[in-house]
């Protein structure tokens, strides 16, 4: 596909925008929504249910470890207080604190509030993370004995047989996270099916590692004591979510070293960033360094800042819109893995919260990557359920966070503290929504108004000059959209289509007649809106072809009027010649006196050159010149006035009905006006074409002076009226040194052409 910028339209000011050859099919190939062929849809389907099948595996064994079916909290000292259970052994024991469990065997664990948080990977400190594992590994093995005693500090104790958990006991949030883990995987997939390549590869390779660390948070929201993985897997509890963190980190800098815009040396990008990875985390798996989770959260926000300065980098080069949204994408993930750190770090310091805060962090920091993986590839779409989906994602990660400083610094207690961090998350949602149609739409979106005011404006534009429908449909669609660039290419295309991720705008010139026999239709490629400040959307295709259709029916409607007004003129020319022709040549032969003879064979003479002009199917400017010279030569030769005719043109246009019948009676008129007032000896007419700029001028060495004083009566009045008619103005000044000069200008002046 070849393109090229369409002529006549003004240059946008603002950033060069660079394109080199190529650019158009990358941003058709880059990553979108996923559109299945028929062969595609079943590997899909058959993908689908495989993941399916693994989350059923998954929920199975997890159903089937024992658990005991109570409510826990952690109490201000960090014991075990039992909240509530259906047990009736339990049933009296309510705000009991538990000492210890143990089996006949004699094995015994010492619980804390630890044990109640299954996602060690965010527990800052080490101690206290093997700790954790330790205690969650004891306590699972102990549960599979068999028949455990509960020891309470009171003295008293309990015994009870551990029963399977059941698909009941998972609880509703693990089907939630579940939900959108798998929601995620799907998407990643898909893209992959729709469009093979490395950068949707990469895509799918983030969906998947956020999908798999969903899935972890997904098994720390079990209730109870006895929450899998707590058996033979502490380490995976830990290095799993390590290995996951990487795996998105180095997919997402390798994906941006790509799209939009590929960076120089982006192979070594790619192998480096994958070496560092795969050395980190080998590192923590073989020897973790003290400290290990500030390692970890060192290595994510050095990723995150680097696939800023990527998009950064990218959209100085080219300002694609898609690359600001992802730069604005990575420093919300930046900033928000920023203040979930510090937020984390903080709360570790106060005992009684150092386990709640490893479970939020865990929430925040994963819901806020998966929701604006969901989030990219909408972007541009008109997929509102999923965008604000993915939004409200979003807002609860941020509310997490804001639970986490409530919980650390203030007094408020739990559910306090999560009341106003929910509405503050609410507020966070409304303010992103804002955000994200303004990302979409632009900051002020197209009112009915001003999209009326262009569209009249371009339907009138077009019914003058059918002939400049390309240019004329650019001018409107840069004026609606503001893009960088408007290029013409030539694809088959029934609509107009959002391609590159929202980068560029495809619109079907389907009132354009310039198409060969073979040759494909042109179309007008639109390059990031707004100068490069928002995406295009759907909403912009479906306005982009209502658009088009009004144009093509002005252009089907102006060539129907024009039909009938040919037909209606040529009747007129058939009846005037008919009839007050023949009427005229009657009375020319009984004309009593020469004077009256001459005086009716000019008529006939006028009457002959207006019904040709009537009847002519196609006016060219040299052909109408010739015959303006020789009507005005004629005339002006009978009044003994000397014609000075002078007629350069740069090409040959073909006039409009309008535009011949507006110059011709303007000529006249002038003339007319010379020899009934100015007592001229001479008249001088010059007109040339230059370009689009129409330029004539009527001068005469009459005794006219001072124009500014003159009474435009019908004459004058029509001058004036013919001329705007046609897009020109006219003046009149003073001749030197005697006479009057009439200048008409018509900047636009582009006929048929």
């Amino acid at each position: 596909m070849s393109a090229r910028p369409v002529a006549g339209l003004p240059e946008r000011q603002g950033p060069d925008s660079a394109f080199e050859p190529g650019t158009l099919e990358r941003e058709r190939s880059a990553l979108q929504p996923p559109r299945l062929t028929a062969r595609q849809r079943p590997a899909l389907a058959l993908l689908a249910l495989l993941t399916f099948v693994g989350l059923l595996v998954l929920v199975r064994q997890l159903a089937a470890t024992p658990w005991i079916d109570a409510q826990w909290r952690a109490d201000a000292g960090g014991a075990v207080v039992l909240q509530s259970s259906p047990l009736p052994a339990l049933a009296a024991l309510d705000g009991l604190s538990l000492a210890s469990v143990s089996n006949a065997q004699g094995d015994t664990v010492i619980p804390d509030a630890l044990v109640l948080h299954g996602l060690p990977r965010w527990q800052v400190s080490d101690a206290l993370r093997q700790s954790q594992v330790g205690q969650q590994q004891s306590l699972a093995a102990l549960l599979g004995q068999g028949q455990v005693q509960l020891n309470w500090r009171d003295g008293s104790a309990v015994t009870l047989q551990p029963t399977a958990r059941g698909v009941a006991g998972l609880g509703v949030p693990f089907f939630v996270v579940a939900a959108l883990a798998l929601t995620l995987a799907a998407l990643g997939v898909s893209a992959l099916l729709a469009r093979p390549q490395l950068r949707n590869l990469l895509y799918l390779l983030m969906c998947l590692g956020q999908a798999a660390q969903l899935l972890f948070v997904a098994t720390g929201t079990l209730p109870g004591l006895g929450a899998w993985p707590r058996s033979g897997a502490g380490a995976g509890a830990v290095l799993g979510p390590l290995a996951l963190d990487a795996l998105t980190a180095a997919a997402a800098v390798h994906a941006l070293v790509l799209h939009p815009r590929r960076q120089a040396h982006a192979g070594w990008w790619g192998a480096g960033v994958w070496l560092l990875a795969l050395v980190w985390w080998c590192l923590a798996w073989l020897a973790p360094p003290p400290g290990v989770w500030w390692w970890a959260q060192a290595v994510a926000l050095a990723a995150a800042a680097t696939c800023w300065w990527l998009a950064r980098h990218s959209y100085r080069s080219e300002p694609n819109p898609f690359a600001l949204v992802v730069q604005h994408l990575a420093g919300l993930v930046g900033c928000g893995l920023l203040v979930v750190t510090a937020l984390v770090a903080l709360a570790s310091m106060r005992p009684e919260t150092a386990g709640p805060a490893a479970a939020l962090g865990a929430w925040a920091w994963t819901l806020l990557p998966g929701a604006l993986l969901l989030l990219a590839p909408f972007a541009s779409r008109s997929r509102q359920v999923l965008r604000d989906g993915a939004l409200l994602a979003g807002a609860a990660a941020i509310a997490a966070a804001i639970h986490l400083v409530f919980m650390a610094s203030t007094s408020l207690g739990f559910t306090n503290s999560l009341l106003l961090a929910a509405a503050l998350g609410v507020l966070v949602f409304a303010l992103a929504r804002r955000w994200a149609r303004a990302t979409t739409m632009g900051r002020h979106a197209l009112d009915a108004e001003f999209t009326f005011e262009q569209l009249y404006r371009a339907a009138r534009d077009v019914q003058m000059q059918p002939g400049r429908y390309s240019q004329l449909l650019g001018r409107l669609l840069q004026d609606m959209f503001e893009p960088c660039e408007v290029l013409e290419a030539r694809r088959e295309l029934r609509q107009a289509r959002v391609v590159g991720g929202g980068a560029a705008l495809e619109v079907p010139l389907r009132g354009s007649s310039r198409r060969a026999p073979g040759q494909t239709s042109p179309m007008l490629v639109l390059r990031y809106a707004r100068g490069g400040q928002r995406l295009f959307t759907d909403d912009d295709a479906r306005l982009a072809d209502r658009l088009v259709e009004q144009l093509r029916r002005a252009v089907a409607y102006d060539r129907a009027v024009e039909r009938g007004r040919s037909e209606e003129r040529q009747r007129i020319a058939q009846d005037l010649h008919d009839d007050i022709g023949a009427r005229l040549l009657t009375l020319m032969y009984q004309a009593q006196t020469p004077a009256m003879e001459e005086y009716i064979r000019l008529t006939l003479k006028d009457l002959k050159t207006l019904t040709r002009g009537l009847a002519a199917g196609d006016h060219r400017l040299s052909h109408a010149a010739a015959e303006w010279k020789a009507d005005l030569t004629q005339r002006l030769a009978a009044a003994q006035v000397q014609p000075v005719w002078d007629f350069t043109h740069d090409r040959d246009v073909p006039l409009t009905m309008v535009q011949w019948s507006a110059l011709t009676r303007v000529l006249r008129e002038l003339v007319s006006n010379v020899l009934q007032h100015a007592q001229a000896s001479s008249v001088s007419i010059q007109i040339s074409l230059e370009g689009p700029i129409l330029l004539l001028h009527v001068a005469d060495d009459g005794r006219g002076r001072a124009p500014e004083t003159w009474a435009h009566g019908l004459g004058l009045g029509g001058v004036r009226k013919r001329i705007k008619l046609i897009g020109g103005e006219v003046a009149w000044r003073e001749n030197e040194p005697h006479g009057i000069v009439c200048e008409i200008r018509v900047t636009d002046f582009g006929g048929l052409g």
